[in-house]
C-alpha cells in the first residue's frame, strides 16, 4: 500500500500542470493579441460612440437637415416625403430613434417616453438642422445665374426656394385643424413606429407610410381653403411659413404638437386596451 501512494501521485500530476499552463499562455496570448489590435486602433471607436446622447443628437441634426432638403427640393410632394424619411430613419433610426420633427419629441416627453434633457436636445437639434438645409438651398439659389427677359419671354423662371403657401386671411383656423389631424395621425403611427426595435425597414416604411397618409388627408383638407399643412415645426421654419406671429406660431407649432401628443396618448389607450388592460 505503501508503494502505490507514490506512483499515483506521480502520475496525476503531470497531467494537470501543463493543461493548466497551456490555458494561462493561451489566455495571456490572447490578451497581448487584443491589446496590441486596441493600440493600433482597429478596434477603436468615435468619440461620438462613448456619448450616445451627443451622437443622438448629431444624428437628430443630420436626419432633419437632410428631411428638410428633401421637402424642399421635391417641392414638398407626400410620396417624395414618404421615401426621403423611410431613408432618413434607415439611416439614424438606430442611433436616436428618428424623430425628426419636434413635435414628436415633445409628445414622446409628455408621454413619458424620452426624459426631458433628451426631449430639449432633439428639439433644438431639429431646428438647427432644418435651418441648415433651408442657408445651404438659399446660398445655392442666390448664386444661380440670372433669368434674361427673352429667357423668360419662353417661360423661364428664375430658380426659387419652395415654401409653404401663406396663410389665407380669415381662414386660418381650418389650417389649424388640419395641421391639428394630420399631427394626430402621424403621432399615432410614429408611438408605433418607436416600439418597433428590430425590424429597421419594418420601421422605416411605417413611419414613411404613415407620414404619406397623414400629409395627404391634412394637405388636401388645408389645400379646399388655399393653404398647405406641414405637420413640423422645424420643416415649417425651413419652408418659410413659421414667424413670430400669433396664428404662424399657432397652426405651424401649437397644432401639431397638440396633435402628436393627442396621437401617442390614444396609441397608448389602444395598446392598453388590446392587451386587456396590462401595460
Amino acid at each position: 500500500m505503501a508503494t502505490k501512494k507514490p506512483i499515483s501521485k506521480s502520475s496525476k500530476s503531470p497531467t494537470k500542470k501543463p493543461i493548466t499552463s497551456a490555458k494561462t499562455s493561451v489566455k495571456s496570448s490572447t490578451v497581448k493579441a487584443v491589446t496590441v489590435t486596441k493600440r493600433n486602433g482597429l478596434f477603436s471607436t468615435s468619440p461620438l460612440a462613448r456619448a450616445p446622447f451627443i451622437g443622438a443628437l448629431v444624428a437628430e441634426l443630420i436626419g432633419t437637415f437632410l428631411l428638410a432638403g428633401a421637402v424642399i427640393a421635391g417641392q414638398g410632394q407626400p410620396i417624395i416625403v414618404l421615401f426621403a424619411i423611410a431613408g432618413v430613419v434607415l439611416l439614424i433610426g438606430t442611433l436616436s430613434g428618428a424623430h425628426l420633427n419636434p413635435a414628436i419629441s415633445i409628445a414622446a416627453f409628455v408621454t413619458r417616453k424620452i426624459s426631458g434633457l433628451r426631449a430639449l436636445g432633439y428639439v433644438v437639434a431639429q431646428f438647427l438642422g432644418a435651418v441648415l438645409a433651408f442657408a445651404l438651398l438659399s446660398a445655392f439659389v442666390n448664386g444661380a445665374a440670372p433669368v434674361s427677359s427673352e429667357a423668360q419671354a419662353y417661360g423661364q423662371a428664375a430658380a426659387t426656394l419652395f415654401q409653404s403657401t401663406p396663410l389665407p386671411e380669415g381662414k386660418e383656423w381650418y389650417i389649424f385643424f388640419a395641421e391639428l389631424l394630420g399631427a394626430t395621425i402621424f403621432g399615432l403611427v410614429m408611438a408605433n413606429a418607436l416600439r418597433v426595435k428590430r425590424d429597421q425597414l419594418t420601421r422605416a416604411f411605417t413611419v414613411g407610410l404613415g407620414l404619406f397618409v397623414a400629409l395627404l388627408l391634412a394637405a388636401s383638407a388645408a389645400a379646399y381653403v388655399g393653404g398647405s399643412a406641414i405637420l413640423n415645426p422645424a420643416l415649417a421654419l425651413s419652408l418659410q411659413g413659421l414667424s413670430w406671429e400669433l396664428w404662424p406660431l399657432a397652426v405651424y407649432v401649437l397644432a401639431p404638437v397638440i396633435g402628436a401628443i393627442l396621437g401617442f396618448i390614444v396609441y397608448d389607450i389602444i395598446r392598453v386596451e388590446s392587451d386587456g388592460g396590462n401595460e
